[in-house]
Formats: C-alpha cells, structure tokens, sequence
C-alpha cells in the first residue's frame, strides 16, 4: 500500500494526540513515560558502544563515529513509535494539531508534556543505574574517556547553544515520528524513525530526554557536574528549544500547511 498523504498523516497524528492526551489512570500514563525513557537510554547506551568501540579508526575519522552513533541510536525511537510508549519530545508534536483544532486545551498538554517529562526523566536513570552502572557497561576500554567527554562537550556548550541545538534534535526527531505515521508497514515506520534521528546525532544537536541518560551516567562515573548544572546549562536549554522544535516547527507547521 502506498504511503498515506500528508492530509492523512496529520489527520493520523491528530487522532494519537487526542489518545495520548485522553484520560488514564495515572500509573499507565507514568508506565508509559518510564518505558519511553528507558528505550532512548537503550539507544543511548548502544550509540556508545558501537560509536567509541573502535578508537583506532575514528580518532583518524571524527565522523565516522558520528555516523557509527546515529546509525543504532534510532532503535529507541523505533521502539517509542512500534510499541506506543510516550515520548516528550514526540508529544511536543503530536499534541499541538488537536491543540490548535480545539479538541484539546492548553492545561492539557501542559499537564501532559510535564508528566512525561519527569517520568522519561525516571526511565533514563533507571536504566543509566541498574543496567549500565551497576553492570559496568561503560566503565571499562575506550568507555569511561567517552561518557565523560560526551557530558563534558554538552556542559561546556552555551545555554543559548544549547537551545538552538533542541530546536535541531528535535525538528528531527518530530519529523521522524511524523514519517512514521505516514507509513503503513513495520519497515516503512523503522526507516522513517532512522533517517532524522540518525541525523540529528551525526549533526550533534541536543536532545532533553538522550541528555537525562548521558548526562547523569557521566556523574555516576565520577564526572564533577551538579545536578543544578546539569539542570541550567542543559537540560532546561534542550528541553524548551525541543519543545519549540517539535511543537512550531513540526505540529503547527504541517498542521496549517495540511489541515482543512
């Protein structure tokens, strides 16, 4: 079958807005946030693996690494979209077309995107504590040099930096997800969900949800970061710049340019 147009993917996008949006107990709606959480610290933790694994040949080459990196961190999102779980930064997008359609109001999805927030926030450190930390994952080889140096390159940057970079992250990461309504079989979802974010890796921009797992596995490490810091300098600079990135420039755009 062939992909729907883009009248139907925005009419596909507004009905998963209006769901995840819904009413539901609030544990299912934490459980879902969590999973969400977890399965980009997956990608997270995969993109360093396979990305710093091989020092010899990308010290020579900075992007094949980059491109190593983006080319398994997609997994995450693929999971978030195939098993439904809930995203940030993809209800930045999904939200706004009921949004401006009237079908949703503004305490909704503000209420909806904090409560996802914190329990994305909840997945990451679980899965950065129990299965990478405690485990030892990332503590031995090429590894630790890694993880610190992925923190210290995201604290270094300018909160303003950091900011337009959300913007970047996730135009990406919304279009992804958009694509993904767009297709209608397994591989069509998986390819448009490894496409942009493959992207927004190998480009370096900065994602709120991908930082709540390196971030805080650098600390667990022994990276000399506050928690404030962490908090100021990025996470918060990433969170709003991926908020305007999924919601303007991703939900509102195909919203006016598609809806009737």
């Amino acid at each position: 079958m062939p992909v729907r147009p883009p009248s139907d993917t925005l009419q596909a996008a507004l009905d998963a807005g209006v769901a995840k949006a819904s009413p539901r107990p609030l544990p299912r709606l934490i459980t879902a946030g969590i999973l969400a959480g977890a399965y980009i610290a997956l990608g997270g933790v995969l993109s360093i693996i396979i990305g710093f694994g091989f020092p010899g040949i990308t010290a020579a080459n900075p992007g094949l690494q980059r491109l190593l990196s983006g080319l398994v961190f997609p997994i995450g999102l693929m999971l978030v979209v195939v098993l439904g779980a809930d995203l940030f930064t993809g209800n930045n997008a999904l939200l706004i077309p009921p949004l401006m359609r009237g079908r949703l109001g503004v305490a909704t999805v503000l209420r909806n995107w904090v409560l996802i927030w914190l329990a994305n926030f909840v997945g990451c450190l679980a899965v950065a504590y129990f299965l990478v930390y405690l485990t030892g994952i990332t503590s031995a080889g090429p590894y630790p040099d890694a993880v610190a140096g992925i923190a210290a390159a995201k604290m270094a940057a300018s909160p303003w930096v950091v900011f337009l970079k959300g913007i970047g992250a996730n135009w990406c990461v919304c279009l992804a997800i958009w694509l993904a309504l767009s297709g209608r079989r397994l591989g069509e979802k998986l390819l448009a969900c490894e496409i942009p974010v493959m992207a927004f890796v190998a480009l370096g921009f900065e994602h709120c949800v991908a930082n709540m797992f390196f971030i805080p596995l650098a600390i667990m490490q022994g990276a000399d970061i506050s928690i404030l810091d962490m908090l100021v300098v990025n996470l918060l600079p990433a969170t709003v710049g991926n908020i305007i990135g999924g919601a303007l420039f991703v939900g509102a755009a195909q919203t006016y340019l598609h809806g009737k």
